[in-house]
């Protein structure tokens, strides 16, 4: 079995988890400046095996697209180009955000650390792949 390995995406930092060999447990991996992401996601496959990529879908409270599905649409193509061999799957993201901060509120992360939205990113991947797991349970 490979990893799988979960992308926040956004416009200016994407939250990368990823999973344990065993696709048992997700742990938050890093975030990367989104202009670097592929070749990040690149030197990544070359050091682990990657079974599949999942992607957080925004949507709205009534299950349409947010606008910010506009932004990840190409970047889905591309990933898909770069990744062929690799499938890309998809997974609602609504509230992780939230979800993450509260996470970092309920560790005990003091003010200033909770503003460090790169680790908001994280998590916030870490809790799409979690949801990704739990569903495919």
């Amino acid at each position: 079995m490979g990893r799988i390995v979960a992308l926040d995406y956004g416009k200016v930092r994407t939250g990368i988890a990823v999973t344990d060999e065993l696709q048992i447990i997700a742990s938050g991996l890093t975030t990367v400046d989104t202009k670097d992401l592929l070749n990040f996601l690149r030197n990544y496959v070359k050091e682990e095996k990657v079974e599949r990529f999942v992607v957080g879908e925004p949507k709205q409270m009534n299950n349409l697209p947010s606008e910010s599905e506009e932004l990840i649409k190409p970047f889905l193509r591309t990933l898909e180009g770069v990744f062929p061999k690799i499938p890309v799957e998809r997974q609602d993201e609504r509230f992780t955000s939230k979800m993450a901060f509260q996470t970092m509120i309920d560790s005990g992360l003091k003010k200033q650390q909770r503003k460090n939205k790169a680790l908001v990113d994280e998590i916030s991947a870490t809790i799409i792949l979690q949801a990704y797991l739990n569903r495919k349970q």
